[in-house]
């Protein structure tokens, strides 16, 4: 169909769409990648569930005066954000940037730091999923929470930002088998030392100071604090994520390799 003037009624205006659908576009299909793999499906889901279940029902590890949920949750909280964040978000990065999908993501009209926020957007909303999914199982289980909403939040955004960086980092640095192995062995280790199941009072002293530094240590002490103690703002705990934060992201992105 043509107007009077010869002009299409339906004239093509080829260019890259508004950078705001762009991101949005990217974030959804990151998240729908994320979410149809077993493998992140495992350690986002599956293995924060498990543990959460197991260890409340089943006196394995001395919590301490309380509930054993009470204690728990906060640190699976924890954990979830940090499988999320950085195990996951570093296998995945990882493999992508050997097979060549980052580079040429990053040849198209989507800017670098557009790709970047639609991956922070991707694991912000399965982070939301995970935080719904494993409070409504803890209450099932008893689940008493105290505290500051605002500090709870607080502490999730920097616990993603720390853990974001450091996966990104190693994501764009070592070789993709090398991020894998790595990346399992570092939640792991954190799993055990970092205070998300065992506390860090049953580490020496000389431990439990190097310990405590650690984000994962912070994340999940912060969030007990709040949470079961019903504290006030964790300042010490959230300035240990901030410095995580600020220092992963900013080695991340000077030494990132998109190929």
């Amino acid at each position: 169909m043509t107007t009077a003037t010869g002009r299409g009624t339906y004239t093509p205006k080829p260019g890259a769409a508004p950078l705001p659908r762009m991101i949005a576009a990217q974030a959804a299909l990151e998240t729908k990648m994320l979410l149809r793999n077993g493998e992140q499906l495992l350690l986002t889901v599956v293995i924060p569930t498990l543990l959460l279940v197991l260890f409340s029902a089943v006196d394995i590890v001395d919590t301490g005066a309380g509930e054993a949920v009470d204690f728990l949750t906060p640190g699976i909280l924890a954990l979830a954000v940090m499988s999320t964040a950085f195990t996951g978000q570093a296998i995945a990065t990882g493999f992508e940037r050997r097979y060549g999908v980052l580079k040429r993501l990053a040849s198209s009209p989507l800017p670098r730091w557009g790709l970047m926020t639609a991956k922070t957007a991707s694991v912000l909303v399965t982070e939301i999923l995970q935080v719904v999914l494993l409070t409504v199982i803890a209450f099932a289980l008893g689940w008493n929470p105290h505290g500051n909403p605002l500090a709870v939040l607080l502490l999730l955004v920097l616990g993603t930002a720390a853990f974001s960086g450091l996966g990104l980092l190693m994501a764009g640095t070592l070789k993709a088998e090398a991020t894998l192995a790595a990346a399992n062995l570092v939640f792991l280790l954190l799993l055990v030392g970092g205070g998300v199941i065992v506390p860090l009072d049953k580490f020496p002293q000389g431990a439990q100071d190097v310990l405590g530094l650690l984000p994962i240590s912070a994340l999940s002490d912060g969030l007990r604090d709040v949470l079961q103690h019903g504290a006030g703002m964790p300042w010490g705990d959230l300035g240990i994520l901030a410095v995580w934060a600020v220092l992963g992201l900013a080695v991340a992105g000077k030494f990132f390799r998109w190929e």
